[in-house]
């Protein structure tokens, strides 16, 4: 009886595992909309590459920084607001500090706007305005109207006294706060 001895099969020694090329932020997932820190990271490529324009889309988010301006222009939509990191780009201008407001007269009170909308003098355009120069008004008297969202908010007057200027125009959007009548305290 012959016997034969096989070798024993040779094992192998697995290849050492590759490392994973180490990434500095983790990148966002496929659909998922951008954080902060990837629109400010967006904003410091465009300012550091050499072309003027960029678009980029990511699920429904667009995104447009030009820099054909004194100030980069970032559009972001929708309801996606995106913030300048500071100093981006080395060109940027700094606008002028603009004026506060109009100055106070003595004797005057500035009827406000106690919401955003658009400013309306009469209740249709046929109709007379509520309030015009040269009126003497008083507390609780609808001034104008101001839409917000599809609904007429009458405005009324705080204080007595006669209206000396209609200092918004008829149609226009007003904001929150912005003096709408100039009235004389009497």
């Amino acid at each position: 009886m012959s016997t034969s001895r096989k070798k024993p099969a040779a094992t192998k020694k697995p290849a050492p595992a590759k490392a994973a090329p180490k990434t500095t932020a983790p990148r966002p997932t496929p659909g998922a909309p951008l954080g902060l820190e990837e629109i400010k990271a967006l904003i410091a490529l465009v300012g550091r590459e050499p072309f003027q324009e960029f678009e980029f889309e990511a699920g429904d988010m667009r995104f447009r920084i030009r820099k054909d301006g004194p100030a980069p222009v970032v559009h972001a939509t929708p309801m996606m607001v995106a913030a300048p990191a500071p100093q981006p780009f080395p060109a940027m201008a700094i606008p002028a500090a603009q004026p506060a407001g109009p100055v106070d007269e003595p004797g005057i009170h500035y009827v406000t706007s106690p919401i955003v909308g658009t400013f309306y003098r009469a209740s249709n355009p046929t109709a007379a305005p509520y309030a015009s120069p040269g009126d003497f008004v008083k507390p609780g008297q609808t001034l104008c109207i101001v839409e917000a969202m599809k609904l007429m908010n009458e405005i009324e007057c705080d204080i007595s006294g006669e209206i000396v200027k209609v200092l918004v125009e008829n149609g226009t959007p007003v904001e929150y706060g912005e003096r709408l009548f100039a009235v004389r305290i009497g």
